[in-house]
């Protein structure tokens, strides 16, 4: 039968909502029966995780179909998707002024009638900038989740190149949205339609765009949450940025962090060496919390490809490196 690690593992993975480690631990476990000779129970363990993922798939689909502001204003689908988060801040390894910021907006959102009564307005229109890869889609999800709310993410490349012409409307139409249906609002690569109004070829439309979003945002009073994120802060305009109530800058992961996420996403999966030397997590200096998560993925899929009971910190240390190239 399973080893105890990997049935504590797989528990762990379910309460927490955490369905890749789910699977991934539920065919580690398949692997292993496997190898002891129970061939029959391993492929009907096999056939079961394949069923549940695909169930898994077209359940998330479905749901993300069906809301109220797709029902009322149909011209919205192709503008906006929808997200219901399953990750709270605590599930982020975050810098700790990043953190500090996001706990301050949690907790002025959750006070938000006494604020209210005092003629004082939370936080709630924020600009997040970094390198990508550093957690700034994830937050939208991570605050979403805090507050209770769903993510309403814009699909910018539909406002703009598919609704040349009428991109002002739709920008409106989203905006409006926001007082009807509180959620959070994620604008993410914002620099398509926040770049400088004297760049990029289309420059008409663009400036329209853009002087459209800053007299809009100037004016949502909506109970709302807006996201604006970005890679490239340096090309926005510089009218926006005093249209957010906070500018927060995502750092590239420290060596604290790196260890951390390092723990984190191994879990469960014992190694092919004792521990998780200083040197594993220096090798992993410069790149961002995606590459070091993927990272990690790559050695557990080796592990499984190659039908072994632990991870490879070869392997981990070799997809590091890779992605530093």
């Amino acid at each position: 039968m399973a080893a105890a690690e990997q049935i504590k593992s797989l528990i762990k993975s379910f309460g927490d909502g955490d369905e890749p480690r789910f699977f991934a631990t539920a065919m580690q476990i398949a692997a292993s029966e496997a190898r002891k000779g129970h061939t029959t129970f391993a492929q009907e363990l096999k056939n079961l995780i394949e069923k549940a993922k695909k169930e898994r798939s077209v359940n998330f689909l479905d749901r993300n179909k069906t809301i109220p502001i797709l029902k009322t204003k149909r011209e919205l689908n192709e503008l906006i998707e929808v997200f219901h988060p399953k990750i709270n801040l605590q599930d982020m390894i975050l810098d700790k002024n990043v953190r500090a910021s996001l706990n301050r907006i949690v907790q002025e959102q959750r006070k938000i009638d006494i604020l209210r009564q005092y003629d004082l307005t939370p936080r709630r229109k924020l600009l997040l900038t970094g390198p990508p890869g550093c957690g700034k889609t994830m937050t939208a999800q991570a605050l979403a989740g805090e507050l209770g709310l769903t993510v309403f993410i814009i699909r910018l490349d539909g406002l703009i190149s598919k609704y040349m012409g009428e991109s002002i409307s739709k920008l409106r139409l989203i905006f409006d949205a926001m007082e009807d249906y509180r959620g959070v609002y994620l604008f993410d690569e914002f620099d398509s339609i926040g770049a400088h109004r004297n760049q990029g070829q289309e420059v008409g439309e663009i400036k329209r765009v853009l002087n459209s979003f800053l007299i809009n945002i100037e004016k949502d009073q909506s109970n709302s949450v807006i996201i604006a994120a970005t890679n490239l802060p340096e090309s926005l305009d510089k009218a926006l940025f005093r249209r957010f109530d906070d500018i927060i800058q995502y750092p590239l992961p420290s060596l604290a962090d790196i260890k951390n996420i390092l723990k984190k996403n191994l879990s469960g999966f014992s190694l092919s060496t004792k521990s998780l030397s200083p040197k594993i997590a220096k090798e992993a200096i410069g790149l961002s919390h995606s590459d070091i998560v993927n990272s990690c993925e790559d050695a557990i899929k080796d592990m499984i490809i190659n039908g072994t009971d632990k991870v490879s910190i070869t392997a981990l240390i070799s997809s590091l490196q890779k992605r530093k190239q």
